[in-house]
């Protein structure tokens, strides 16, 4: 069973949802530990100090922020909660807007919304608001020593509450300086380009999508513990290089056309 990641209150208006935050997503990451090659050992990080070379206990560890070249400010944990008093337990609503105003570049992990033992009602009641009105709400909340940017919208039956970057931390697409630029398109380029994305437009199955890498490397890995040799293959080579356009699309509509034609079938089945 989970465990809630945090807990305090939903606060709008003069109206407080006791809640406790979970993790919406689990990410499937494969995690390596560094060995000593001769003799398998796991290799230890140990903090030590720069100045004597010698490991400094945990309770010896404080923060500092460095304002000039090896030149740091010292900030307690005690200081940096006490800027922030009223905000550690409240996820505060500041807005509502549509959700059709947020780019997805924002958001940044996602947590189910569970209300406490006492706040059923009122939980429910905001969750029904929400979707009748379509607005999502924009709120603040202090989590882990930050404070964070987040959006809560209904999903399904819950309250789902993913948190957002601020606008100060999105790179903009401005800075980027190797986009196309004054590009002639000629109508025929475009229709047939238009013709594949149609050829390849399907519903969207989140299911069918796999980590085949993952896969890939965990078979590796439970045949090397059970006593296979594993002989490495040489790397894919690299595919052609597109030398003509008009070509290329051509192929690939050609190429697309079979898979269109089995997802027009299955949409008709499943009409």
């Amino acid at each position: 069973m989970p465990r809630p990641v945090w807990s305090g209150a939903i606060s709008f208006g003069l109206v407080n949802i006791p809640v406790k935050l979970y993790s919406a997503v689990q990410k499937k990451v494969i995690r390596f530990n560094q060995l000593n090659k001769a003799d398998g050992a796991r290799i230890r990080l140990k903090r030590v100090s720069a100045l004597t070379g010698k490991e400094v206990p945990a309770a010896s560890i404080v923060k500092g922020y460095e304002v000039s070249p090896d030149q740091f400010v010292i900030v307690s944990d005690e200081e940096l909660s006490a800027l922030n008093p009223k905000a550690t337990k409240t996820i505060d609503i500041e807005d509502f807007v549509s959700l059709e105003e947020i780019d997805p570049l924002y958001f940044e992990h996602t947590y189910y919304l569970a209300p406490d033992k006492t706040a059923g009602k009122a939980y429910a009641l905001l969750l029904k608001a929400m979707r009748q009105t379509a607005k999502v709400a924009v709120a603040r909340l202090v989590m882990r020593d930050k404070q964070h940017l987040a959006v809560i919208r209904p999903l399904g039956e819950v309250l789902a509450l993913a948190t957002m970057y601020f606008q100060d931390e999105i790179v903009s697409p401005t800075t980027i300086h190797d986009l196309p630029q004054d590009q002639e398109i000629s109508d025929r380029e475009l229709a047939m380009a238009t013709q594949l994305i149609d050829a390849l437009s399907a519903s969207f199955d989140h299911g069918k999508y796999k980590d085949e890498y993952r896969r890939q490397v965990m078979a590796m890995i439970e045949k090397k513990a059970a006593g296979q040799q594993i002989i490495a293959g040489q790397a894919a080579p690299a595919g052609p290089k597109v030398v003509d356009l008009m070509a290329a699309l051509e192929a690939s509509i050609a190429a697309a056309k079979p898979r269109a034609g089995a997802t027009g079938r299955r949409r008709k089945a499943g009409a």
